[in-house]
């Protein structure tokens, strides 16, 4: 970890006023470093993987021929991750100046904010991937005949030519990936941090139980 951030374990979990042994001080200082240090380090990875995706997908989008769909999900992708460098930029203007404990809490309240933020996000998100996927497959020449067979086989409801339950059918599932965005971002979350969380979790809880509050 850098040296200007190393000082702040130095300080202690425990504010002056109380004492504690140097071994456990120490055991806690050290767990703290090791979980924020890799918390960081994960978080820009998944930065970097969104940004390589992103890059990778615009130029394939042309190569399919599904050049609006490669834009559009890029400008998503690009949103994503100015938002979250944001974030990251917000996590290194933490008070360095304080104790372990205090800049572990301070983590935390941040990572909930970030949380926030992204389930918010997650809502617009998913909806926004499915339409643009299904808008593709609907502009796609292959599918246009695929469409086409149907049609003469009258196996699709029309009204003034629009497959209408078709359509709704789009609408129903775009609304609940709306409605259960946030939850489908908290197991994705988990999946990545959860292992990180816990751990942060527990580490406040221990540090708390040895501070008697």
């Amino acid at each position: 970890m850098e040296k200007s951030i190393e000082s702040i374990w130095k300080q202690g979990i425990l504010n002056k006023n109380i004492m504690v042994a140097p071994k456990p001080n120490n055991f806690y200082n050290q767990k703290s470093i090791h979980i924020i240090d890799k918390f960081k380090r994960m978080f820009k990875i998944n930065i970097n993987i969104i940004i390589i995706c992103a890059l990778v997908l615009l130029p394939l989008s042309f190569l399919a021929e599904i050049p609006i769909t490669g834009i559009l999900i890029f400008l998503l992708l690009a949103v994503i991750v100015i938002v979250n460098i944001k974030l990251f930029k917000s996590l290194n203007k933490i008070d360095k100046n304080i104790s372990s404990y205090q800049y572990l809490k301070s983590f935390d309240k941040w990572m909930q904010v970030q949380i926030l933020i992204n389930m918010k996000m997650s809502r617009f998100i998913y909806p926004y991937i499915f339409i643009v996927i299904v808008t593709s497959f609907w502009f796609s020449n292959s599918f246009q005949d695929t469409f086409n067979k149907l049609l003469d086989s009258h196996q699709f409801y029309l009204i003034k030519g629009v497959p209408v339950f078709w359509i709704i059918s789009i609408l129903i599932i775009a609304i609940l990936l709306g409605i259960f965005g946030g939850r489908i971002y908290k197991w994705d979350l988990n999946l990545v941090y959860g292992g990180i969380l816990k751990k942060l979790d527990k580490l406040i809880k221990d540090m708390e139980d040895l501070r008697g509050s």
